[in-house]
């Protein structure tokens, strides 16, 4: 069994900054490609960032130079900095990876159960 575990939500004024975390526990093998994704209500589910396993990185454009990801390979974790927070970054913000899995080394995607974050004065 492989599970995200995410952390790191809130309620947060306009401007201000979160650092959400994400991690992979479980039966794991190999963690490749992780990324966070977020979902507003009503609205469809976006890529934030994502990030390789040498670290490679790409943003949406909403984001760019205001959000920073980053990962922890010893630890199967990957970070999500958000400076500069605007109400339209409201949203449930969800963990995924893509994990090899140590019983049959096939790979799966998985997503966190997601955590809120809310940018409101």
């Amino acid at each position: 069994q492989v599970q995200l575990v995410e952390s790191g939500g809130g309620l947060v004024q306009p401007g201000g900054s979160l650092r959400l975390s994400c991690a992979a526990s479980g039966s794991i093998y190999s963690v490749y490609t992780m990324a966070w994704y977020r979902q507003a209500p009503g609205k469809q589910r976006d890529l934030v960032a994502h990030i390789g396993t040498g670290g490679l990185t790409n943003y949406a454009d909403s984001v760019k130079g205001r959000f920073t990801i980053s990962r922890d390979n010893a630890k199967n974790t990957v970070y999500l900095q958000m400076n500069s927070l605007k109400p339209e970054d409201t949203a449930v913000y969800l963990c995924y990876a893509f994990i090899r899995n140590s019983y049959d080394r096939v790979g799966r995607d998985y997503w966190g159960q997601g955590t809120q974050v809310t940018v409101s004065s």
